[in-house]
């Protein structure tokens, strides 16, 4: 029996990344959401109880780092693994991200569709 697609949700103020993202992650096989900003993003999270988030950062609503707070602190959310995908490219916000706040990965804009599936292919086998 095959597996079933796994199912990335992906948050960003930015509609043509979420269509940018849309395009690589569909090409690669997996199934995809995409959610206009924290608000939106984080009742997408809570509906599907997808794989794997791609978190923006800066968005004006809600941003990265209150969803991922909120998605850490619910237990039906809280495993679900989270890639930060932003623009704040200094060594600080990576530290940040990675070992402080404890996200699965950290990519930098602008980022290569190599990259991005390097990454997510890396978290999903991580998470067996």
């Amino acid at each position: 029996m095959p597996d079933k697609k796994k199912l990335i949700v992906c948050i960003e103020d930015e509609p043509e990344m979420i269509d940018l993202v849309k395009l690589i992650l569909r090409r690669a096989d997996f199934d995809f959401v995409g959610a206009v900003g924290g608000r939106e993003g984080l009742e997408a999270v809570r509906r599907f109880k997808p794989d794997l988030v791609l978190l923006d950062l800066m968005m004006p609503d809600v941003d990265g780092w209150d969803v991922y707070r909120q998605m850490k602190s619910d237990r039906e959310l809280s495993s679900i693994p989270v890639i930060v995908i932003t623009a704040k490219a200094q060594s600080i916000d990576r530290v940040l991200g990675l070992h402080i706040a404890g996200v699965d990965d950290y990519i930098t804009k602008p980022f290569g569709p190599h990259e991005l599936l390097a990454s997510v292919n890396n978290i999903l086998n991580a998470q067996g």
